[in-house]
């Protein structure tokens, strides 16, 4: 057994650990490195109640490009200036934005009535299709698209929604193509879209 002086001790298990570092970098502990394949379960049917109060379903967007994003109208930052971000890359596509429909659902269905979504969504983008439902179906829906939120109560009452804020591009047959963040802005948002379009 080679015994180690206890002063070289910590030097000895640098060593060991940069040794190990440099095999694993090169591939040849393959046991650490994991292989994944598939595609993300994201998204699924649904029925719910559109801002003019008509009822509406997934299969009503087949044959289309989808491009959903989960918020509430009472949200103070996030939800309108991800909508503002997902207005104006759909007036850089043109012509190409006719073949999407932008989808916001509200994760908020005790305030955000057809009427509220209505008034609320004219701000933006007349192409827009506002979504609500009851709690259950919403619950369900954003279970579906893998969205967090949760209720969280202000100071004098009310409260505010703390949420994930992703935009999901959904394929010609409702499945999931690709995930977006708001901080792209309307620029880089409209080139990733065109790849798909």
């Amino acid at each position: 057994m080679i015994r180690t002086p206890l002063s070289l001790t910590p030097y000895f298990l640098a060593a060991v650990m940069v040794a190990w570092g440099f095999l694993w970098h090169e591939g040849d502990i393959a046991a650490v490195r994991i292989k994944t394949q598939g595609v993300a379960t994201v998204g699924g049917p649904f029925t719910l109640t559109d801002q003019y109060g008509n009822p509406r379903s997934s299969a009503d967007f087949h044959g289309r490009f989808m491009l959903v994003y989960f918020g509430y109208t009472y949200c103070p930052d996030v939800c309108p200036t991800t909508l503002a971000v997902i207005a104006d890359a759909l007036g850089k596509l043109g012509k190409q934005a006719d073949r999407l429909t932008p989808i916001f659902i509200t994760i908020d269905p005790r305030r955000d009535t057809p009427d509220v979504l209505k008034a609320y969504l004219k701000s933006f983008d007349s192409r827009f299709i506002g979504l609500t439902g009851d709690s259950k179906a919403i619950a369900e829906v954003a279970s579906a698209y893998r969205v967090y939120y949760r209720k969280r109560p202000l100071e004098g009452g009310g409260y505010a929604l703390d949420h994930s804020s992703q935009i999901y591009l959904m394929g010609l047959d409702g499945k999931f193509i690709a995930n977006f963040d708001e901080t792209l802005g309307p620029n880089r948002l409209a080139a990733a879209l065109r790849k798909y379009l």
